[in-house]
């Protein structure tokens, strides 16, 4: 599949731990498995919440584990007038509308309705605006979900999914009420710019499908393949996270690299390698589980 390109993107909110390298680990052998490109794009959108040098941090991670992009890395951050083309396209065909709904907006018309949804449940947009402002500034932009019914999609791994985004999400937020760039709107453009034949990722991520699905519709964008790998978990059973303490991972060693990449392999399911051995080199391991990974992903 010379045509396949595959692509790892981090949020810089910290270094890498063990849950995001097997993220990271996974959408490179799934490219050199295909025999396609690897790209790394670092998704600093959320500039509050990024971390002073940690994209440049990263690429330094992935670098001593031997996880090398093919081209250039790309930085949501030099993005806007892209997103920006994207969502006057919306606006002009009438499938992007302003909103100007508070958070207490939103759960005060959900109370309404008698629809709070559950703690940490998804606060599906009622629709306020969707007809218009009626008086109130404008907050945010959000794409409108009437035409989406019930999208299905494919996972590579998870098999058939479904979802009614009307019913479950709500015309969802494309730029926020802060002036930043929503992560559907840009990841989606990002992957049609960098002609992203496969997204491979953690499954806390696989709920994200769906919108990223209609929205690629709207803007009239192929849709990837996607592959949601097993989650790691912290030893309280919630997903490994930076905002769970999850530790960064220490590389400075040999066997450092060794022990993070075999960790990596175990949570997803490689079978052990031959040259899982104490003096092994990165590259050695790496091609050998390039070939683990192609029996079991890529056959």
């Amino acid at each position: 599949m010379s045509n396949y390109i595959g692509r790892f993107a981090p949020s810089p909110t910290g270094l890498l731990h063990a849950g995001s390298l097997v993220a990271a680990l996974a959408s490179w052998l799934d490219a050199r498995a295909h025999g396609g490109q690897w790209r790394v794009r670092i998704e600093d959108v959320d500039t509050p919440r990024c971390v002073a040098g940690a994209g440049e941090a990263i690429l330094a991670q992935l670098a001593a584990c031997g996880l090398l992009p093919d081209g250039e890395v790309w930085w949501q951050s030099r993005r806007g007038e892209a997103y920006a083309a994207a969502l006057q396209q919306l606006v002009a065909s009438d499938l992007a509308y302003p909103c100007g709904c508070s958070r207490q907006d939103i759960l005060n018309a959900l109370a309404a309705q008698g629809a709070l949804p559950p703690r940490h449940g998804e606060r599906v947009y009622p629709g306020t605006c969707r007809n218009g402002l009626h008086g109130k500034p404008a907050r945010a932009w959000r794409l409108r979900c009437e035409s989406a019914g019930l999208l299905t999609w494919h996972d590579r791994r998870l098999g058939a999914q479904a979802q009614d985004l009307c019913a479950e999400v709500g015309d969802f937020v494309l730029k926020r009420a802060d002036g930043l760039w929503a992560y559907q709107l840009a990841v989606v453009v990002d992957d049609a710019a960098q002609q992203v034949s496969d997204v491979v990722r953690g499954e806390d991520l696989a709920d994200n499908t769906p919108r990223q699905v209609h929205l690629q519709r709207a803007l009239g964008l192929p849709t990837p393949r996607y592959l949601h790998t097993p989650l790691v978990l912290a030893a309280d059973g919630q997903k490994l996270s930076k905002q769970n303490g999850a530790q960064p991972l220490q590389l400075e060693r040999p066997a450092d690299v060794r022990r993070a990449l075999r960790t990596a392999a175990d949570a997803l399911e490689l079978p052990l390698l031959p040259a899982d051995g104490d003096n092994t080199a990165p590259a050695d391991w790496l091609a050998q589980a390039v070939a683990a990974w192609r029996a079991l992903h890529a056959p």
